[in-house]
């Protein structure tokens, strides 16, 4: 049994797309971040770093194992199935450099420009140059993989791996950075691609249905404003003091 400790943000549906895919028994267990669920100190144990997704195999190497860091996550639900994830070493490789491009630019600079076109509030030339930043880099990464998915039919290799479930989750807000069939349309086939798949699908209906048991849960329980990255150590410290 797989416990997906989560929020179904995008580091959280890439494991979920990836335990429905292999078919393995799991459960998913709510984090609501929204409120502070992270700095519990027994979420802590399982997530030194109070982010989320983080797993516990209940049949895992030695026993019970506990993991964090979704793209770990994913290497460590590939080796435990044997699934999605080459054992031909060129195409392994490959598979792990896609990855490896999701979680250092396509994740940390797509979750930078929502955040200064959502949730950031100033103005001036600063946070001009903020927005701009991060909302040309993403349309770059956009490009990058459209370039990519020219020459691969998928974004590992010719075959779907874990690097197309990483990074699917993170490009649902395509449209708003003006992507399209006309200028993209590698990148839309992959998408539309990824879109029938039935896991992915099931993932997608999950997670709608994941944030509203959590909102629900949530009703009359004072907020956190996960943004505020002083407030966040603040009660990291709090949690973790001795």
């Amino acid at each position: 049994m797989i416990e997906l400790h989560s929020t179904p943000t995008p580091n959280g549906q890439k494991v979920m797309i990836m335990l429905e895919e292999t078919g393995l028994e799991w459960k998913h267990v709510d984090v609501n971040i929204r409120i502070g669920e992270q700095f519990k100190p027994d979420y802590l144990k399982l997530s030194p770093n109070n982010k989320i997704p983080t797993i516990v195999d209940t049949d895992g190497p030695g026993g019970r194992y506990t993991m964090m860091e979704s793209g770990a996550i994913l290497i460590y639900l590939a080796e435990k199935t044997g699934k999605f994830l080459p054992k031909d070493a060129r195409k392994r490789y490959d598979t792990l450099q896609w990855l490896i491009f999701q979680m250092a630019h396509v994740g940390p600079m797509f979750g930078q420009a929502n955040h200064f076109n959502t949730y950031a509030k100033g103005e001036g030339p600063g946070f001009d140059y903020a927005k701009e930043r991060y909302n040309n880099e993403s349309v770059r990464l956009y490009k990058v993989l459209d370039n990519r998915l020219r020459e691969s039919a998928w974004l590992g290799c010719d075959d779907y791996t874990i690097a197309d479930m990483a990074t699917y989750p993170w490009t649902k807000g395509h449209k708003d950075r003006g992507i399209d069939k006309a200028g993209y349309p590698n990148f839309m086939r992959w998408y539309e691609a990824m879109e029938a798949r039935p896991a992915v699908q099931r993932n997608n209906q999950m997670a709608t249905e994941i944030r509203e048991r959590m909102a629900k849960a949530a009703e009359g329980k004072a907020a956190v404003n996960i943004y505020d990255t002083k407030d966040n150590a603040q009660r990291l410290a709090a949690a973790t003091s001795r």
